[in-house]
């Protein structure tokens, strides 16, 4: 019987020095220079002091710093011994893939002007992200990074050779929300702040603005005659599939997988649908501090059935998932990214934030469905999911494992643990939120179509998101956000069931090759501790230390 300390040490007990300080050294440097992203997962620790620098002669050291580490690694490859040693090996190689994927094949930096707006004001946005007062300190960080931000400005103007319109087009769609935007951060921050601040951020924000204004008219002047092609092409997404994600699939073969598990989503919702003929709809909350009363208390409900079931060791340091209402600060740049606050490594142990609006019925697909049932976003986002996990991974004995290399195997974990509630029967007495994990699951296969299609030049971004909206359903504007999310970031709409497709293939294989003796709450509790190491390596090494390897 494999032990549950053999398998959270065995990874770190025979790591080799050198695989792990160049880990070491990479993940430092990665720090300073991997790029801001409205995504929730991939935030990073920043250096004290840090500002975003993609002048020229910063996207110029970063490729010399990036050669130096492949040829360390390179010369690396003959060290690892042991199957654990070899995916650490391994996991260092898809994180200096990555870089060359967002360098030189996405090349965001050069294709999407937008990347800019979110170098710009991301980091902004994530110094803001963490639960109020905003205490002097934070103030002074959004100072100091809102008068970074015309230089990154200045920097696009120069890096962006390769436009395309389509990203122009949506970039110059968030421009036109900045000037509001700003200024309301800055009203809201007006009460956090001391009078030199208040001056200082009305200061930087009202020279933001110009900045962001001349860079449209820049964008506006270059819009004629550029490409529609926002595709990254089949051989740059294999490499992707090969290389970042270790994927052992085509683009193909992801197609084809992606289309049966919708089928099988559609199916499962229709006898749903069906069983539940003349069940009301759930009713929407009546107020925001009754959406937020009813989040934490369902919380606690579900880290005792994942103990009751036996499913997870939840551990009593985990902190709790939270819900807040945006405070006036936040709201006006609310659009920048995800608004949860999932901590990170340094604050292991505090509680995470959700920012709520009001409950209305004009809500988007994700906020309407949470003023109904909180508990799919706590299940997937919470506990078990996102930041329960990554607070696992962040106390990870093993260094190398406690950082994010691609969404395959955290998208694909939450998406994994939506099911496995609903399967142990967390959701047994609520036929409508059944239905509402079936249509997420029918999203998250969709979503391996719409990847597919965008990165290989089938779809063009108003095609995605008409697909989107006829075949969720889903809203428009949601249905647009996320075509052009995913246009940009070829390869993670996939994530969600290819990662949980992947792990329900490894829990079969590590039943069936443990037979009696396999325990589905030590499997879980492996799952999760080894969170962000994609799920090929995770099953390699688990099958071989359940044999003894």
């Amino acid at each position: 019987m494999l032990g549950a300390a053999l398998l959270a040490t065995a990874p770190c007990a025979f790591a080799q020095a050198e695989v792990q300080q160049l880990g070491a050294d990479f993940w430092s440097w990665r720090a300073a220079t991997q790029p801001a992203t409205s995504d929730d997962i991939p935030r990073i620790v920043r250096p004290q002091a840090w500002t975003p620098d993609w002048s020229a002669s910063g996207v110029a050291e970063q490729r010399q710093a990036l050669a130096a580490f492949d040829a360390q690694w390179t010369a690396l490859a003959q060290r690892p011994e042991t199957v654990s040693e070899k995916v650490d090996y391994r996991l260092i190689g898809s994180a200096l893939a990555r870089v060359h994927w967002e360098l030189d094949h996405v090349a965001a930096w050069r294709r999407q002007p937008y990347f800019y707006v979110a170098q710009a004001l991301n980091p902004v946005f994530e110094v803001l992200l963490p639960p109020p007062p905003v205490e002097t300190a934070r103030a002074d960080q959004v100072i100091r990074l809102l008068g970074n931000a015309p230089a990154v400005l200045r920097a696009g103007k120069t890096n962006l050779d390769d436009m395309r319109g389509p990203f122009v087009d949506a970039a110059l769609g968030q421009i036109a929300q900045v000037p509001d935007s700003l200024r309301g951060m800055v009203s809201g921050l007006n009460d956090h702040a001391t009078p030199a601040q208040k001056r200082q951020l009305k200061a930087a924000s009202e020279r933001t603005i110009a900045a962001f204004e001349d860079f449209a008219a820049h964008l506006e002047a270059k819009r004629a005659g550029l490409s529609e092609d926002t595709a990254v092409g089949k051989q740059s997404y294999q490499y992707f599939l090969s290389n970042v994600a270790l994927y052992p699939y085509s683009p193909e073969q992801l197609q084809q997988m992606g289309r049966q598990e919708w089928a099988r989503a559609v199916l499962f919702e229709e006898l749903e649908r069906n069983r539940n003929a003349g069940v009301p709809d759930l009713p929407i909350g009546p107020s925001i501090d009754a959406v937020i009363g009813k989040l934490a208390s369902d919380e606690r409900d579900v880290r005792a059935f994942l103990r009751e079931k036996n499913l997870l060791t939840v551990p009593d340091w985990a902190g709790h998932y939270n819900a807040l209402a945006f405070p006036a600060y936040l709201a006006p740049i609310g659009w920048l990214g995800r608004t949860f606050d999932l901590t990170d490594r340094t604050r292991v142990g505090q509680d995470a934030t959700v920012y709520l609006p009001e409950p209305s019925p004009n809500l988007g697909y994700f906020n309407l469905s949470i003023t109904r049932d909180p508990r799919p976003i706590i299940v997937h986002e919470g506990v078990p999911g996102h930041f329960f996990q990554l607070a696992l991974g962040w106390k990870h004995p093993n260094p190398l494992r406690r950082h994010y290399y691609d969404s395959g195997a955290n998208e694909g974990t939450g998406f994994y643990a939506e099911e496995m509630m609903l399967q142990a029967g967390l959701w047994a007495d609520a036929p409508k939120t059944r239905e509402v994990i079936y249509n997420f699951a029918r999203l998250r296969a969709l979503r391996v179509e719409v990847d597919v299609k965008l990165a290989t030049g089938v779809f063009t971004i108003d095609q995605a998101a008409d697909y989107l909206q006829a075949m969720v359903p889903m809203d428009r504007e949601t249905a647009h956000e996320e075509a052009v999310f995913f246009a940009a970031s070829p390869g993670q709409a996939i994530s969600y069931q290819i990662g949980k497709l992947q792990t329900a293939e490894f829990l079969a294989e590590a039943r069936v090759h443990e037979g009696k003796a396999f325990d589905l709450k030590r499997f879980h509790d492996y799952l999760w501790l080894n969170g962000n190491v994609p799920i090929a390596l995770q099953k390699e090494e688990y099958l071989a230390m359940a044999a003894g390897q």
